[in-house]
């Protein structure tokens, strides 16, 4: 695939959250995407990414890298090597993979060579709040079979935990720390979460300080997401975590995310695939990997006002199947 035969377009866009959605990082109220559209002829791909403050990312200088390559020569391969793993590449990657399926009138997974399920089971994340309106929230999705809890690192972590579980007895549930846990509040805490039926910890510490988990206890396992980007990360999270958050905009796209799957798997890690809060089109090449995960947690359109036409079907915590006029 050459791109002089390739016409590039990329937009920012901003789609309004249904209420505003707080993590131990803070609140939002948008999500602000970054759209590529590539055209070859009669056919379009379009791929969409989340630019991540955390990593320094903003919708503009996503849009700036993505300008800057548009002239180069770039195939899927290619951009491996060009872009750095992120939104930009997430973007482009995406938008490449749905050209080639809408050029070749197969659909991604066939050109992968995955199998895809029809209906998967996701995670529905209730934002940090004080106790009682999280477990408000936990009543109000009681069609959700798994919840997912953003944690804040203080004295309530605990409290919202036993909160949630009381108003949704039959709920599995995993919580999210965002890198706000001491050690101290790890060690405190984890016991009871345990107790509480809590299946997985997600991120409890800041990435450059993970290290502490090769000396703790995991009675509940320990899952890596601001710590896991690549596959050149694993060697070092093996013995620090029992799983790893797959996410589009940190692997820079679908192509790398299939090898971080697959070499995650041989290094014994289990597999959640996530995501930011981003419409269905961010959503449907990572929907394809979850056939192949442990657990999946691509609940982003839901925490949204509005969503793109042609949608993903959500209904009782299940996810369709891509249609392919939305992607792949």
């Amino acid at each position: 695939m050459n791109s002089h035969h390739f016409e590039f377009k990329v937009t920012e866009q901003s789609w309004p959250l249904d209420k505003p959605f707080r993590t131990a990082r803070g609140p939002s109220t948008e999500a602000r995407v970054v759209v590529v559209t590539v055209n070859e002829g009669q056919h379009t791909g379009r791929g969409e990414a989340v630019p991540i403050s955390r990593y320094g990312q903003t919708p503009a200088s996503t849009v700036a890298q993505l300008e800057q390559i548009f002239s180069k020569c770039v195939d899927r391969q290619q951009i491996q090597e060009l872009l750095p793993a992120g939104a930009a590449r997430n973007a482009l990657d995406c938008a490449l993979w749905d050209l080639e399926a809408k050029s070749s009138d197969k659909r991604v997974w066939e050109l992968a060579k995955i199998p895809i399920i029809d209906s998967v089971v996701t995670a529905f994340t209730i934002s940090l709040d004080v106790p009682e309106q999280m477990a408000a929230a936990a009543r109000a999705s009681k069609d959700a079979p798994f919840l997912k809890l953003k944690l804040g690192g203080d004295s309530l972590d605990l409290p919202r935990v036993e909160a949630v579980r009381r108003a949704a007895p039959a709920a599995r549930l995993m919580v999210d720390a965002n890198e706000s846990w001491s050690p101290s509040h790890y060690r405190e805490i984890v016991p009871a979460l345990g107790a509480l039926g809590v299946e997985l910890i997600e991120q409890p510490f800041p990435a450059d300080a993970d290290d502490v988990l090769e000396t703790l206890d995991h009675p509940v396992p320990i899952c890596a997401d601001e710590s896991c980007h690549t596959t050149a990360d694993l060697p070092r999270l093996v013995k620090r975590y029992e799983a790893i958050n797959v996410k589009l905009d940190k692997t820079g796209g679908m192509t790398e995310a299939l090898l971080l799957a697959e070499r995650a798997r041989e290094s014994g890690l289990k597999l959640l695939i996530g995501c930011m809060v981003c419409t269905s089109l961010g959503i449907a090449p990572a929907r394809l990997l979850a056939g192949a995960t442990d657990l999946v947690d691509l609940d982003g359109p839901l925490l949204l006002a509005g969503d793109r036409h042609d949608g993903l079907t959500y209904e009782n915590g299940r996810i369709g199947v891509p249609r392919r006029e939305l992607w792949g």
